[in-house]
């Protein structure tokens, strides 16, 4: 599943390739995504230019005329920048062609991203108002962490994985997060002082930075709005790595299941 880095990094990528472009033409292939194409999409496109691309959390927002595009990559999601005569593959299912020819394009095996329509403003619209803070800004910290987590006896690794706690930090970065901090993911939530939540926070940022310059992980079929594969998995310390050997330690790496999600640590330099 793509997750922040690898939004971030798209968005990176096709922002030079459309802002402030004319957009001259909407071919909708396929309608049926998680959430249906909005039936004025077309129409209310054609002719409007792109704003300056954002994201809050794993959604990218796209400012088109006075109205914003939301848009969800889900579990296997990728927009790409195309060129004119460039075929469409199987599951390309919208383009939005512009007016020097480029072409931004959706492709979703699993339809399980979609296309929509901004409810209101990013405070109003229900699926970020109860979003929690960007792991990179001022507004994360270990003090939030400490704050939330007491007496909660969920592990850690769930509690830092809740997206009203923290935005974007999923299953892979969480792990490797816990892992720089020397973090037991088994751990109850509650048990966990400030002054390890403060390295935990700083552990976060320090992975989620490094995989948004690295171009995001690849895993599957992963690749940048440009076409780039990331190359952060090169740099994984714990995640998909169980039954090997620690990179720090040497001791055989472990896999456990929390909240329902695979969890790979070190069982000596996790504590």
């Amino acid at each position: 599943m793509p997750e922040l880095p690898e939004v971030e990094t798209t968005r990176r990528g096709i922002a030079p390739h459309i802002e402030g472009r004319e957009i001259r033409e909407v071919i909708v292939r396929q309608p049926r995504l998680r959430t249906p194409v909005p039936d004025d999409l077309v129409d209310t496109l054609v002719g409007q230019r792109v704003g300056t691309l954002g994201r809050r959390a794993k959604y990218m927002l796209m400012p088109v005329g006075e109205r914003t595009l939301l848009w969800h990559l889900g579990m296997s999601g990728s927009l790409r920048v195309a060129c004119l005569g460039d075929m469409p593959r199987k599951h390309d299912h919208v383009d939005l062609v512009m007016e020097d020819g480029a072409i931004l394009r959706y492709h979703d095996p699993r339809r399980f991203g979609f296309v929509d329509w901004l409810q209101g403003s990013l405070l109003d619209d229900p699926r970020l108002a109860r979003l929690g803070p960007e792991p990179l800004s001022p507004d994360f910290d270990g003090e939030r962490l400490y704050r939330l987590s007491r007496k909660r006896r969920v592990a850690v690794k769930p509690f830092l994985m809740n997206n009203a706690v923290v935005v974007g930090v999923g299953n892979i970065y969480a792990s490797e997060a816990l892992f720089l901090a020397g973090i037991d993911p088994r751990r109850a939530a509650g048990r966990i002082s400030r002054e390890r939540y403060e390295r935990l926070a700083e552990a976060a940022r320090e992975v989620l930075a490094a995989a948004i310059t690295q171009g995001g992980t690849t895993l599957r079929d992963f690749v940048s709005g440009t076409g780039e594969p990331g190359y952060f998995a090169q740099r994984l310390n714990v995640y998909g790595r169980q039954d090997t050997p620690c990179r720090r330690c040497g001791e055989l790496l472990r896999l456990v299941t929390l909240g329902q999600r695979a969890s790979v640590f070190c069982p000596h330099c996790q504590r």
